[in-house]
């Protein structure tokens, strides 16, 4: 219901717009937004918001913002600028509710700040953490207006009707926020992961990364080298439940630690030998770090069930 309200009062609005130009005898791309998010803040009980004033070439940017986690810039590191790297994770909802982004695994940015809308991201939400956030380790919550967001042709694939497509002149609902120490964020996501899934028994190496051995091995632990061939089972997960590699689900494969990341080597030669059977969930700083490894995001915690077949020495 609130979503047909809302609806309604946007082509209500967008009719009276239309008989009121300016002088290029265009519609006011400015009051059109600021009516749609203070339509969409109502319907969904939104409160708490300053509209920022910041001007930029065509007047003040219109933005909404709620600042969540102001970071700590009293003692912090000084403000955010443009060619800082940043880490930050969000989600995204169109205001017409067809364009849901919500997983924070799959959502994320590393890169310049300056680099944001070089990289598919809205004029808007750069501006928003470098002028309202401000801060790492800030988090906020903005609405961004459809002219600093995506503009009168949307963005994605697909018909205007499609889940991947975002319309027209929609603003937008991000929740964003900036890391600022990224080991301590993939520690607490791991802990946070553990108490949604009612998961205990696992154990911090002092490397990073949490174990759990469900069947010990036969063998002896250290028998497993750098260049030791593993035969082993095997499948990775993220967080969010997505396997990236389960080509050895059920068939074996022949592996040696060296040609692995950091965290699986530490693994496999600290903590196996034939017969084990073991549950791991390794930090992105001994994984594939701040880089996108195919389906995987940048900074994403890995998530591996592995059994032991064998071990051979080369």
């Amino acid at each position: 219901m609130k979503q047909r309200i809302f609806t309604l009062l946007l082509f209500a609005f967008a009719g009276l717009t239309a008989c009121r130009k300016n002088d290029d005898n265009q519609p006011d791309i400015k009051q059109y937004d600021d009516a749609q998010i203070q339509t969409y803040m109502s319907a969904n009980g939104l409160t708490g918001f300053t509209k920022d004033e910041t001007q930029i070439a065509d007047g003040a940017t219109g933005i909404y913002y709620k600042i969540i986690n102001p970071g700590n810039p009293s003692t912090g590191p000084d403000s955010l600028k443009y060619s800082d790297k940043i880490s930050i994770v969000y989600t995204l909802k169109s205001m017409d509710g067809k364009y849901v982004a919500t997983d924070t695994i799959l959502n994320h940015f590393d890169d310049y700040l300056g680099h944001f809308v070089n990289s598919s991201y809205p004029q808007g939400l750069q501006l928003a953490i470098h002028d309202l956030l401000k801060y790492p380790g800030g988090s906020m919550r903005v609405l961004v207006p459809s002219r600093l967001a995506y503009g009168v042709r949307g963005f994605g694939v697909g018909s205007v009707t499609s889940s991947g497509r975002i319309a027209g002149n929609q603003s937008l609902d991000y929740y964003v926020h900036v890391i600022k120490d990224q080991a301590q964020y993939d520690d607490e996501s791991i802990n946070k992961y553990f108490a949604a899934n009612s998961l205990s028994g696992y154990t911090k190496d002092p490397l990073g990364y949490y174990y759990k051995i469900n069947t010990q091995g036969t063998g002896t632990i250290g028998d497993i080298g750098d260049y030791s061939n593993v035969e082993l089972t095997y499948v990775g997960s993220m967080l969010n439940g997505t396997e990236f590699d389960n080509a050895a689900k059920t068939t074996a494969t022949t592996m040696t630690p060296f040609g692995t990341i950091d965290g699986f080597k530490d693994v496999l030669t600290k903590h196996c030998t034939t017969g084990t059977s073991i549950s791991v969930f390794i930090p992105s700083a001994i994984g594939y770090g701040r880089f996108q490894y195919s389906a995987i995001p940048p900074n994403s915690v890995l998530h591996f069930e592995m059994q032991i077949t064998s071990v051979t020495q080369p």
